[in-house]
């Protein structure tokens, strides 16, 4: 079913009319307006908690009336509450004794759970006992009404994400970051364990030493100590373990055990200064069917040092889930958990390189406010545009290159290197093996049964080890034989253009080239004929934000992009530094400018870089103006944080360009990609291009009529129009989007019996 599908124009953000108008009610409602309702409201918890005003329930008390009592969803999304808790806050709006004041949830007195935060001064209690699905929460004060509904979801998810993979291979019982201790299965379906939670102190050796609390009375002398905002404290981690989302997760944060009371959203260890680090994994190949059992380990002096907690779990890896949908929606119920048990944080940073940027910058587009800035290195916008475009092209060419028929030829190191936009010759190769990850058969992880495993002969409804597969939720399936849609075509691309048009490349070769390039198919075996890409999943590519826009949430997230180099690599590496800039120039045209995106190459730390993302969004969280966020992220970041490259142990502080002069692009040369080398956009955002008829003014060479036959034979609908956007491309449909079981956002459930539900941004 596709009826939920939202189209938009290109240059257009518009939601249907009968969809403005409910939700223009809906806001009404929420600021007091006489019916039940509950708003949204931008807030640090990272989830965009949300706000439902009070009604006047007195008999003749006027419709219109201010409201006495707000009800702050914290931890969640009211809609999108995971488990069966919540942290909620209420807002009392008048300074009124309270003794004609209540709270219920779904018809139970809850008002003694509710608690004066001491640094807020409001009401605030982790309520508990929801049930799956619809819950009332319903606050009375001085003769007004505030009700808020919390639609309650499994621990084990689905809750945006769409319906969950199978098989799924379970690896809980080798968890690697367990300091020995063993994790408990429930015994469910689902790979869920029991909730743990370890205490383990820093010692003077530099190990970590696990301790049970009630065991002692005093620390060992051999603990360290640091020192956190001036004042000392024991180097003494809490560290809970558990399962959210069919992901196994941890948390870690300093805690005195022994001298402070239980850490609580009303109780903040002295250890902690607020911030939370959100680390995200790299990988894709193979990155499916699996819970996953490792991440990188949170015990870190890097974070503890700084008074930082820090929370992440096996399906935020992406060579354990190569879905930033997924991760996305795991990081907002990780959080919520986070949340929960320590309250809201002052800001929350994501931070990973490759298949950590991706999540980074996918998650703070598409779900804004769950983080609220990003340290990234080894940089992608994201996974579909950034990789799969120039392994998919990399594939086709080596196939080409290694064509028997092309060796007649003879081209010339130099003559690949100009066609595929490569600094190294190696990377055609390097990037063709990395198409793995769209073959159905090469890239299984360990675990899942070979009989399960799809076979084109013997098993043709198996399991199919593919990004596309892995995130058919998103794109839909072939009608026929179920495999997932692709977004990705070659149709029209001229492989070899500017390397023509420079004289790089004779126009003999570069008809033979796009003549004999083709394409391939589902499983990823050579065509003739181009690839051609499937119109939904091309449509929701970009409506679902699997190709970044930049204009969401990225508008108003500070970003440190901490470049590395690898351009030059002999053997060919897949993180070069194009892709920076491709980020970069989507922000540029976006937003109009990218004063909040930084680029450090080949210099800096990530310790650096998290001590200016804290002074960064500490001034943010400090700027009382009126300002919109994004302009506040503008307007404050700190004057010294400023692009630079680092080269024979000097800093060189200047905008970071793709190309052009300066010393750090003289140091640190980009390459392209083929996309790019065929005359596509530094935005490298196109998955499949307009065509146009065959100019000759286009060309830098002048064609025999026999060759300018040839090559309207070779692209007989046209080339690509690089200067219009792609088929299928539009603006982001709407953040907090999902893909079932919510119906909230609905942008495409691929079971068919979702109902959409009203916009709520």
């Amino acid at each position: 079913m596709n009826k939920s599908d939202l189209n938009s124009r290109r240059g257009s953000r518009r939601v249907p009319a009968q969809l403005s108008a409910v939700s223009a009610a809906l806001i009404l409602a929420a600021c007091g307006g006489g019916t039940d309702g509950a708003g949204t409201s931008a807030s640090s918890s990272g989830a965009g908690a949300s706000t439902a005003a009070a009604k006047p329930t007195v008999p003749g008390e006027p419709r219109n009336s201010a409201p006495t009592i707000r009800i702050n969803v914290l931890s969640s999304k009211p809609h999108l509450v995971s488990g069966d808790d919540a942290l909620v806050e209420l807002e009392k709006l008048v300074p009124q004794p309270s003794a004609d004041f209540s709270v219920t949830l779904n018809g139970a007195d809850v008002t003694d759970l509710f608690q004066t935060h001491p640094t807020t001064g409001r009401l605030i209690a982790k309520l508990t006992g929801l049930k799956l699905g619809d819950n009332d929460l319903i606050a009375k004060f001085r003769g007004y009404r505030a009700h808020q509904v919390l639609t309650a979801y499994a621990i084990t998810g689905p809750m945006i994400s769409g319906p969950h993979e199978q098989p799924f291979v379970c690896g809980y019982a080798t968890f690697t970051r367990m300091g020995g201790q063993v994790l408990t299965p429930t015994g469910d379906d689902k790979c869920s364990v029991v909730t743990r939670v370890d205490y383990y102190y820093r010692n003077t050796a530099g190990g970590n030493t696990r301790f049970v609390p009630e065991n002692i009375t005093a620390y060992p002398a051999n603990m360290s100590y640091l020192t956190i905002n001036g004042k000392t404290v024991p180097y003494v981690v809490r560290l809970e373990s558990g399962t959210i989302n069919r992901a196994l997760y941890q948390s870690a944060i300093l805690h005195d055990v022994l001298n402070e009371p239980a850490p609580s959203p009303t109780s903040r260890p002295a250890g902690w200064t607020g911030g939370v680090i959100y680390p995200l994994g790299g990988g894709c190949q193979g990155g499916w069917f699996q819970q996953g059992n490792d991440f990188a380990t949170l015990i870190n002096p890097t974070y503890q040092s700084r008074g930082l907690a820090v929370t992440t779990s096996t399906l935020n890896v992406f060579g354990t889930n190569c879905n930033d949908q997924l991760s996305s929606e795991t990081v907002a119920m990780v959080k919520e958990r986070f949340i929960e048990n320590f309250g809201v944080p002052d800001y929350t940073i994501g931070t990973g390189g490759s298949g950590g940027s991706y999540q980074s910058h996918q998650t703070s587009d598409n779900y804004p406010g769950l983080f609220n800035g990003v340290v990234v290195s080894q940089t992608f916008a994201d996974v579909t545009s950034s990789t799969i475009f120039k392994l998919h092209d990399s594939r086709v060419l080596n196939n080409y290159f290694n064509d028997p028929a092309t060796t007649a030829l003879n081209y010339t190191v130099a003559e690949k290197q100009a066609i595929s936009g490569y600094l190294q010759i190696g990377n055609i190769a390097n990037m063709s093996g990395s198409a793995g990850r769209l073959d159905p058969l090469v890239s299984f992880p360990a675990g899942v049964p070979a009989e399960q495993r799809y076979n084109p002969v013997t098993n043709p409804t198996g399991a199919r080890a593919t990004v596309w597969d892995h995130t058919i939720n998103v794109y839909g399936k072939t009608a026929a034989e179920g495999f997932a849609l692709r977004p990705i075509d070659n149709v029209g691309i001229q492989y070899g253009l500017q390397a023509l048009n420079e004289g790089k490349l004779n126009i003999e070769k570069f008809l033979d080239l796009n003549a004999r390039v083709g394409g391939v198919d589902r499983d990823m075996k050579r065509t003739a004929t181009r690839t051609v890409g499937d119109m939904d999943a091309l449509r929701r590519a970009y409506q679902s934000g699997r190709i970044v826009d930049g204009g969401a949430g990225l508008a108003s997230t500070a970003i440190i992009d901490m470049r590395d180099y690898n351009d030059q690599t002999v053997g060919g590496d897949i993180h070069t530094k194009i892709h920076s800039f491709s980020m970069r120039e989507r922000l540029r045209r976006a937003n109009g400018n990218i004063d909040n995106h930084v680029m450090w190459t080949k210099g800096g730390t990530s310790g650096e870089a998290f001590d200016e993302m804290d002074k960064w969004l500490r001034a943010v969280n400090a700027d009382t103006s009126d300002r919109t966020l994004a302009q506040k992220i503008r307007a404050d970041r700190p004057a010294e944080l400023k692009d630079a490259c680092w080269a024979n142990g000097l800093k060189y502080e200047e905008e970071q360009t793709a190309f052009g002069p300066g010393a750090c692009n003289t140091f640190y040369p980009a390459g392209t990609t083929p996309r790019m080398a065929a005359g596509g956009p530094l935005t490298d955002d196109i998955a499949k291009c307009q065509l146009k008829p065959l100019n000759a003014a286009d060309y830098g060479v002048s064609f025999t009529p026999e060759q300018w036959a040839r090559l309207g034979a070779i692209f007989p609908e046209g080339v690509c129009d690089w200067t219009k956007p792609g088929v299928g491309q539009q603006p982001l449909a709407g953040t907090w989007l999902s893909f079932g079981p919510s119906p909230v956002n609905l942008l495409f459930d691929i079971t068919g019996l979702i109902t959409a539900s009203v916009l709520q941004q």
